[in-house]
């Protein structure tokens, strides 16, 4: 879970320099629309950059490992897919990453799932403790 912690820092930090690109650097470059999906990325990194960081504190609670390990893994995919591809847009105009986005988005939501799962499981397990 070190991992987790470190790359949910690193793109916590990361996010925060994207932020304040996007706000004084990009205002002039880019249309109005491009400036809220840059926004759109940061926020989504921002987010799920810290569920990292909650991912691997939450191992001290019980939770699997496994299931939080795999969490884990799809937050960060998101992270690379759903962020990374709505930047490249804005920054390249490069259109064929566009449909990558949505796979980022469905990454996201399968973390979600399985830390759902792992916090019902470790509620089930608790129940019959």
């Amino acid at each position: 879970m070190r991992l987790s912690i470190v790359t949910g820092a690193f793109f916590a930090f990361t996010a925060v320099m994207a932020g304040a690109f996007g706000a004084h650097s990009l205002r002039n470059l880019v249309s109005d629309r491009s400036l809220e999906v840059f926004q759109t990325a940061v926020t989504y990194q921002m987010y799920h950059a810290i569920t990292l960081v909650l991912v691997a504190l939450l191992t001290g609670f019980g939770l699997s490992r496994r299931l939080l390990g795999l969490a884990a893994g799809f937050f960060l995919a998101g992270i690379l897919l759903f962020s990374g591809s709505l930047y490249t847009l804005v920054l390249t105009d490069i259109r064929w990453v566009g449909p990558i986005t949505p796979i980022g988005g469905v990454c996201f939501m399968i973390g979600w799932a399985l830390l759902l799962a792992a916090g019902a499981r470790h509620q089930v397990n608790q129940d019959r403790g």
